[in-house]
């Protein structure tokens, strides 16, 4: 342990005798190892965000259709299969996918108007919390009220103003028009998320259970195209998903037709992440190439640095050193450089992340994880091994008479 100890002093004092050259040396490495936990930092950080807002948006929903063979035989969805679907285990509600535009008179004029439609799992699906009133209910759904709920910046186009509970809005749609009565004022959750989910535009959005479509002319309880399902953490989605097919199917008498198609977002989600790792690894690994410029940086010196002592070694030889002796001193001071030049890499690695990950536009924190630190500040460290092995050998078969001969 003591003569490792004395082959560091003696690498550190050869490093501070040259500082410049040692410093030049360290300079690939510590673009390479910054330039991969900056990469790393910012890459795993963006999947990171990525998944929480996709998961707060998405997460456990499954979106079941009918194909287009289905469609033919007129094999469509209805009502009560949502109901019976409601009552599986790990289901927390169902919704259609109803949307349709239409105008609208309010105190501020008259102006475009979106209505969506859906089931009990509607406020869910759409991301929203409702700041004043109440959401519609399933009691609303079976009866078919005619309530809606309003954004609040559609509120204030529309009004005015927010405190508008209780009063009707005049909605025309398909020579139709119905009076529909405001029972709720709502917010956008992911406003400032990456994925959001809010419609664009200068129309007013409006919320309101599908049944309530009936009063426009439509048939709500037969011919459903498609449906989500929402579910609640207590069962995976993906065998939810397969029970509800089955059910479908049981209830179709459609057992091998495969009328009925479904999306499970969480595989969807899977997808993203993997090509998001592909992607940072791709360009961890282009930076990744600077590493190995940086490693040969470090055989070059060494080999400059053999050369210039090669007297001192012939001397060390003749005084009984071993082989052994002169290659772990080489060896200690090309670990010592890598391992110097990737340390200060990872502090400007860790503080680029920070700074890039913290401009506006981008806002989430860098997924700078420990392992990744470790795995940078080992991998420099064996660089340095890797690259001053053979320097090492060289110094150490010098023979002492050939050594202590050159100048």
């Amino acid at each position: 342990m003591g003569q490792i100890l004395e082959y560091i002093k003696m690498a550190l004092s050869n490093i501070r005798a040259n500082k410049g050259r040692s410093f030049l040396t360290m300079l690939g490495i510590i673009i390479g190892i910054s330039s991969v936990i900056t990469i790393m930092g910012v890459g795993n950080g963006f999947e990171e965000e990525m998944n929480e807002q996709l998961a707060a948006f998405a997460g456990g929903q499954i979106y079941i259709y009918t194909n287009s063979e289905g469609q033919k035989n007129d094999e469509y969805l209805n009502s009560e299969d949502m109901e019976t679907i409601e009552e599986l285990e790990g289901v927390s509600g169902t919704s259609p996918d109803y949307m349709e535009t239409g105008t609208t008179l309010a105190p501020k004029g008259t102006f475009d108007v979106t209505l969506r439609g859906g089931g009990t799992a509607q406020e869910e699906i759409s991301g929203i919390k409702i700041v004043s009133g109440r959401y519609y209910n399933k009691g609303d759904i079976s009866t078919g009220s005619h309530v809606c709920v309003i954004r609040k910046k559609d509120a204030l186009k529309a009004f005015g103003t927010e405190d508008i509970l209780g009063m009707n809005l005049e909605v025309s749609l398909y020579n139709n028009t119905v009076d529909m009565t405001i029972i709720g004022i709502s917010e956008s959750k992911n406003e400032d998320n990456m994925v959001s989910y809010d419609y664009a535009g200068d129309s007013i959005s409006l919320e309101m259970p599908y049944t309530a479509f009936e009063a426009f002319g439509w048939e709500t309880s037969e011919s459903i195209y498609s449906f989500y399902v929402t579910t609640d953490g207590t069962v995976e989605s993906g065998v939810v998903a397969q029970n509800a097919l089955q059910l479908l199917n049981r209830r179709h008498y459609s057992q091998g037709e495969e009328y009925y198609q479904m999306q499970d977002y969480n595989d969807q989600v899977g997808q993203v992440n993997s090509m998001l790792g592909m992607i940072t690894g791709f360009i961890s690994f282009v930076a990744g190439i600077s590493l190995l410029v940086g490693g040969i940086g470090v055989m070059n010196i060494m080999l400059v640095s053999v050369t210039e002592r090669t007297r001192e070694i012939g001397i060390r030889k003749s005084l009984g050193a071993k082989t052994s002796s002169i290659t772990l001193q080489f060896l200690a001071e090309s670990a010592i450089i890598s391992c110097i030049g990737g340390l200060i890499g990872v502090v400007i690695g860790i503080g680029l992340a920070h700074a890039i990950c913290s401009v506006p536009t981008l806002g989430f924190p860098p997924g700078i994880h420990v392992s990744t630190i470790l795995f940078a500040t080992l991998f420099s460290s064996g660089i340095g091994i890797f690259f001053g092995l053979y320097p090492a050998r060289k110094a150490a078969k010098l023979s002492p008479i050939e050594a202590l001969r050159r100048n």
